[in-house]
């Protein structure tokens, strides 16, 4: 997933998107940063919600969860997940119980 920066030609708004995989964006996220760029809110705050949304759905595929049926132990997985080294969280590499937090 990528993290996109969004100016529109007609206007001088600046947004930011979320794709997915298949270079598209992803569509609940691209719905609520539209909403959020709709509701005037800072191009800082929409791209800090597109990073955040970026790492939870990117939580979900690892899991292969659907993002309309979490449940709260996922969201206390996806906080222990957070706190993993980046390259950790893909499940490539071991994590040992004593290493520090991320």
């Amino acid at each position: 997933m990528l993290v996109q920066r969004v100016v529109m030609p007609s206007s001088p708004l600046e947004s930011w998107t979320v794709l997915g995989e298949d270079a598209a964006p992803v569509e609940p996220i691209e719905r609520y940063l539209a909403y959020l760029t709709d509701t005037e809110r800072s191009p800082n705050t929409v791209k800090a919600y597109a990073h955040d949304l970026k790492d939870w759905f990117s939580f979900l595929g690892v899991r292969g969860l659907d993002w309309r049926e979490v449940r709260l132990e996922d969201v206390g997985e996806f906080v222990a997940w957070l706190r993993l080294p980046a390259a950790a969280r893909s499940g490539a590499i071991a994590v040992l119980p004593s290493l520090e937090h991320h």
